[in-house]
């Protein structure tokens, strides 16, 4: 299948985004409820860490198995994006768990600062969202415009183009 190889803009991507944290939020909906019944809701630290482990496993089989299948997850059909292999072939699932690892340094390092420097509430929320910013800056060092963690794993997006509206034979009556 011939697609067009469009580079998508940084703005359409980061859309795109905005669409795919609404719908993790529907994707680790039932896991979370069936945990938070084995484990009554607690607060313990340990299952803080569990519900981590959690999100990060469940998040992780949805983009590895929608990347594999046809290298889209919905918001990516939606916003009309693809991943790829640099050559334009579907991602081998080991080259979507590199894309997922990688893709986590979008948040990692705000993390870690917010952890060392014990940030709390607005001050963590705030450099997160530095880290997505600066993270974002990356797709502006690179000729093709992808961000890092694409160009890390090997992988990049590209846009398709639109649907050939189809006609209908009712029309012509």
């Amino acid at each position: 299948m011939q697609e067009n190889k469009t580079i998508p803009t940084i703005r359409r991507r980061l859309i795109s985004m905005v669409y795919e944290l609404l719908l993790a939020f529907a994707v680790l909906f039932l896991p979370f409820l069936v945990f938070e019944m084995a484990v009554g809701a607690s607060h313990a630290a340990v299952v803080e860490h569990g519900r981590q482990a959690l999100a990060f496993l469940v998040l992780g089989a949805y983009f590895i198995h929608q990347w594999t299948r046809k290298g889209q997850t919905l918001a990516m059909q939606t916003w009309r994006l693809r991943v790829t292999m640099k050559d334009g072939a579907t991602l081998s699932p080991q080259a979507a768990a590199v894309r997922y690892l990688l893709a986590w340094m979008w948040l990692l390092p705000a993390l870690v600062l917010s952890y060392a420097l014990d940030l709390q509430h607005w001050d963590a929320l705030g450099a997160i969202l530095a880290g997505i910013v600066l993270w974002s800056l990356t797709a502006f060092l690179d000729r093709d415009r992808q961000f890092l963690h694409d160009r890390l794993a090997g992988t990049r997006l590209v846009q398709l183009p639109k649907p050939v509206k189809k006609t209908t034979a009712t029309a012509a009556l």
